[in-house]
């Protein structure tokens, strides 16, 4: 591995770890046994290390995200999968990632804003195409504002007004709220194949 893509791996498991805001150079030189010189050499300022950061990461997320929507069997095995994998996504992630970003870098988060908008709201609207079609999801369903809806859910797990850190641990919310929209938009076909894969059992 070159120094760079270990210098973003070790930044970026900082960041993630402990916020971005609270973490600085010293620290990520201290992390790696490396001179903060060496650190200089590949990254200017904690600003471009915090944009190619993301950067790298979206284009991992990018990648994990198209081979799990190949490998599900239907629309609600897409979303099981993805619950899991953002289980494994959110295990270790600091609660004020999104606000040290856009507060304190701005064009980074507007890499996750292009982000968002783009790649994950398609994602979440093929998803809703896919279940109407298999008849897992309701006809009648409004796509373009359910997308819409889900994409804010995302970033509301984040939202310390909302859900303190301290009370909610970011797995736990982004579980819960996935879970709520999905029975929202199942039909009845649906919720029994949710009911089975969560292994519940409903009276009639």
């Amino acid at each position: 591995m070159e120094i760079k893509d270990r210098i973003l791996l070790h930044a970026s498991a900082l960041f993630m770890r402990n916020g971005i805001k609270s973490v600085s150079m010293d620290d990520i030189a201290a992390e790696m046994a490396m001179s903060k010189k060496t650190l200089y050499k590949w990254f200017a300022t904690k600003d471009e290390m915090v944009h190619a950061v993301m950067g790298q990461h979206l284009e991992t997320t990018q990648g994990e995200c198209a081979q799990l929507q190949q490998q599900a069997g239907s629309a609600v095995d897409e979303l099981f999968r993805m619950m899991g994998w953002m289980r494994q996504q959110f295990a270790d992630v600091h609660p004020s990632i999104f606000y040290d970003m856009q507060k304190f870098h701005p064009a980074t988060w507007q890499l996750w804003v292009a982000h968002k908008n783009q790649y994950i709201l398609a994602q979440i609207t093929d998803n809703l195409h896919r279940g109407i079609a298999e008849e897992l999801y309701r006809a009648d369903l409004d796509v373009d504002v359910l997308a819409r809806l889900r994409l804010a859910q995302i970033e509301l797990a984040f939202n310390a007004d909302v859900f303190p850190a301290r009370q909610f641990d970011v797995q736990r919310l982004q579980q819960a709220i996935l879970e709520h929209f999905m029975l929202g938009i199942a039909s009845l076909k649906g919720h029994k194949l949710i009911n089975d894969l969560r292994h519940v059992t409903e009276a009639e």
